[in-house]
């Protein structure tokens, strides 16, 4: 039994707060009140702090750095109060691995670190409860990673016959838990993909009140169509949406503006939504700067194209057209991962060229050989004073769209350790009103969205995942009754559970 007392609480539905004790019993809130006689095992006095349900993190990258099984205390997380995360985005997941490859994620982390020995999605959930995680995790199914297994490389249309066999996965998937299913339309394996291939697969998500998570077919000059695609599909069938990291890219402000006014004009019957995290740097897989014309097949394809004599000088003139930025930044774009040369890590692009004694732009191809296409460059693409004005829009959830990594492997964005707490510190300027409706941004609203059911609030009967703030310093964490953070330290409990549809 834990009880807190003494706490301001700020249960998530966006009312007032008010002052309370907070009884826990087993894994959920037994009761709020006033218990100045209640005994418990473990007593927090939280005087002089804000209590806040757990927060949830629509968009995070855990699973596809594969740092869910092999790092499952993801303490940069705990540590900013996050207790649920939702993985499975941008066409990329876990499972179902038809073959059991985990092609799909090898532009993030290397599938050999582990042993993979499930295929469907409840062989899936049943080994990470097995191994244990330190938070909350639920997933939505891959489009690309699914299409890859019954296509292979392939980028063309379906057959009929093979549109239904995806069909009849994604609905197994989506019986045996998965939150809904996600594409990855700006990728090279899915940025071909039809709108009726995705409608036909979406309207089965809507049937079972999943999510439909999606990477926008184009970031940059043609964001505003790429945004009414999805609307229009979103309103065709009915499916609740979220559009990830719709951010403002250097260059691309004004026609970000012009999607962001059409997402707060829709009805508010369709259920939208987009996230974001307010910084201005890009986490990017090193392939996303060839091309578009290059960005064909498999990592190895591309890797050929590079070593190639006959594509090198077109290559070259080409590249960084999907990074939001001019060619003449390429200098101060910062290795994060750097497989095979990890003494590059934290390094320059233009330090990299000139120990090299390389132009900048022969030093990215050099970087591609080095590391297979598998390094991963930190970018300053976004408007960081737009995104920080952006998370307050209507439609706006917050995410990491990161992973909790060991810490001295990579370098993490800083949006990995501190999105949370740096969105209560933009929003805790605001009235004391408007700042328990952006505690119901990070809670209520995405647990309603997923429905994740007992969770995103502090009520009696709901799941004990609760956060004890000194400002917006997450000084506890609670998760599944059991103390996650103590004073900010991470405690060993691993009291994470997976979380399933409905």
């Amino acid at each position: 039994m834990l009880l807190i007392r003494n706490a301001n609480i700020i249960d998530g539905t966006g009312k007032p707060s008010y002052k309370g004790d907070i009884f826990v019993a087993g894994d959920k809130i037994s009761a709020i009140g006033a218990f100045p006689n209640k005994k418990a095992d473990t007593v927090i006095d939280a005087l002089g702090l804000t209590v806040t349900p757990g927060f949830i993190d629509v968009n995070n990258d855990s699973d596809h750095h594969l740092a869910l099984l092999t790092h499952p205390s993801q303490d940069d997380f705990l540590k900013q109060g996050i207790t649920t995360i939702i993985g499975g985005h941008c066409g990329a997941s876990l499972a179902p691995l038809l073959y059991g490859s985990l092609e799909s994620i090898r532009k993030w982390a290397n599938p050999d670190l582990i042993n993979v020995n499930w295929h469907w999605v409840s062989e899936f959930f049943r080994v990470m409860e097995k191994r244990k995680i330190g938070v909350n995790f639920g997933t939505l199914v891959g489009h690309s990673t699914i299409r890859r297994a019954i296509i292979g490389e392939d980028q063309r249309d379906l057959t009929d016959k093979e549109l239904n066999v995806f069909e009849r996965i994604v609905e197994r998937s989506l019986k045996e838990g998965a939150l809904g299913i996600s594409s990855g339309l700006g990728y090279a394996h899915a940025h071909l993909t039809p709108y009726a291939e995705i409608r036909a697969l979406v309207k089965i998500v809507a049937r079972y009140n999943g999510v439909y998570s999606t990477h926008l077919r184009d970031e940059q000059s043609g964001v505003e169509a790429a945004v009414t695609e999805t609307t229009r599909l979103a309103e065709e069938t009915g499916v609740r949406t979220l559009i990830s990291h719709l951010r403002p890219l250097i260059g691309y402000e004004s026609q970000i503006a012009r999607a962001v006014k059409h997402l707060r004009e829709l009805p508010d019957t369709v259920d939208l939504h987009f996230d974001l995290y307010p910084f201005g740097t890009s986490y990017l897989p090193i392939y996303t700067l060839l091309p578009e014309w290059a960005k064909r097949g498999n990592l190895e394809a591309m890797l050929s194209l590079v070593n190639s004599p006959m594509h090198r000088g077109k290559l070259r003139e080409g590249l960084a057209p999907s990074a939001g930025f001019v060619p003449e930044t390429l200098k101060s774009i910062v290795i994060a991962k750097s497989p095979g040369s990890d003494y590059l890590v934290g390094k320059t692009l233009g330090t990299f060229a000139a120990s090299r004694e390389l132009d900048v732009r022969d030093a990215m191809l050099e970087l591609m050989t080095m590391t297979r296409m598998r390094a991963v460059l930190l970018i300053n693409n976004i408007n960081k004073s737009i995104a920080e004005r952006m998370v307050f829009e209507p439609r706006a959830l917050i995410a990491t769209n990161s992973a909790s990594l060991p810490h001295g492997a990579d370098l993490e964005p800083e949006r990995a350790i501190k999105t949370f707490t740096r969105f209560l510190e933009l929003a805790r300027v605001m009235p004391p009103s408007l700042f328990e409706q952006a505690v119901g941004k990070i809670t209520a609203i995405p647990a309603k969205k997923f429905r994740l059911l007992g969770r995103g609030m502090i009520k009696q009967g709901c799941y004990a995942d609760l956060v004890c703030l000194d400002g917006t310093n997450v000084v506890h964490t609670i998760l599944n009754g059991q103390v996650a953070v103590t004073n900010g330290v991470v405690t060993p409990a691993l009291a994470g559970r997976v979380l399933r549809r409905g």
